[in-house]
């Protein structure tokens, strides 16, 4: 399939492939949009208005953010001067493509908007790099954890609520044995061990787990002791998401109480990449790590 943009590139060489993860191919479109806009020189409000909506929403639809609709796709086409049928047709059959149900959508009635963008980028990714400050991560939660957890912070919720909030964080954990499992790098601060989570039975069986996902080829775990002192991880908890499609930039995703900010800006992105840089050299080596939280298993 060649569809070749105005500068006579072709921003979708492969992706015919029916394999390709709808969550990357709404991210690839959003992106080749960009690049459409940019080069017939509109501004985000303009193309905002040409199909009825904000600039916020033109944002959100080249980040990958949201679902396209053909109507929309047709319409920018079209203000961005795309005039070639066969262009035009490829890029509506990748937008029917990337609406492709995701899995977490059987969790929509409990899934925040504001998260489940966060969902398609951790599926998507190649490399996870993460710095904690309060729990465990979620991708190594065991249920009984993720369960103290969530109702902490819903303490109101109905059992059932609660019951399908640990299982959308359990059926995440997926990723961890898939085939092609990201690359995962992920430093704690010690008072994640530390802090007592539904009790010393809870969290001795965390300590498990984490001992045991230490063992992944593809995981690295790292944690950063009290007596290091002050670190470079005091603005709090953040995770740095890497894509090996070369159109994908680097997202950093911080969360909230009520929501979530994902920065996508160069010089956000590097000052991220050098905390956690920074905490890895300042923490626990992965071998020292497994020690230590063994240790720690003992005293609980």
């Amino acid at each position: 399939m060649s569809t070749m943009g105005p500068g006579g590139e072709q921003p979708f060489s492969g992706l015919e492939d029916s394999s390709v993860d709808a969550a990357v191919l709404r991210m690839l479109l959003g992106s080749q949009l960009r690049r459409l806009r940019e080069a017939a020189g509109i501004t985000p409000e303009g193309a905002g208005y040409e199909i009825r909506a904000s600039r916020s929403k033109i944002s959100r639809l080249e980040n990958g953010r949201v679902k396209l609709k053909s109507r929309d796709m047709t319409d920018l086409l079209t203000l961005y001067g795309v005039t070639d049928e066969s262009v035009r047709s490829s890029f509506l059959a990748l937008v029917k493509q990337s609406n492709a149900p995701d899995w977490w959508m059987e969790y929509s009635d409990i899934l925040p908007d504001w998260f489940e963008p966060y969902l398609g980028l951790e599926s998507a990714a190649a490399t996870i790099r993460s710095f904690e400050v309060q729990y465990v991560h979620g991708l190594f939660q065991t249920e009984d954890y993720a369960r103290a957890v969530t109702r902490l912070r819903r303490k109101t919720a109905p059992a059932a609520e609660i019951e399908r909030r640990v299982a959308l964080r359990l059926r995440r954990q997926g990723l961890l044995s898939r085939p092609d499992p990201p690359r995962i790098w992920s430093v704690m601060d010690e008072a994640v061990l530390r802090r007592q989570v539904g009790g010393p039975v809870v969290m001795r069986a965390q300590f498990e787990r984490l001992i045991e996902v230490a063992e992944l080829q593809h995981v690295s775990l790292q944690v950063v002791p009290f007596a290091r002192g002050c670190h470079a991880g005091e603005s709090g908890s953040f995770t740095v998401l890497r894509f090996k499609e070369r159109d994908l930039p680097d997202v950093v995703y911080l969360e909230q109480l009520t929501g979530a900010s994902y920065l996508e800006q160069r010089s956000d992105v590097e000052h991220y990449l050098e905390a956690v840089d920074e905490l890895s050299s300042e923490a626990l080596t992965p071998a020292e790590t497994s020690s230590f939280i063994e240790q720690i298993y003992w005293e609980t």
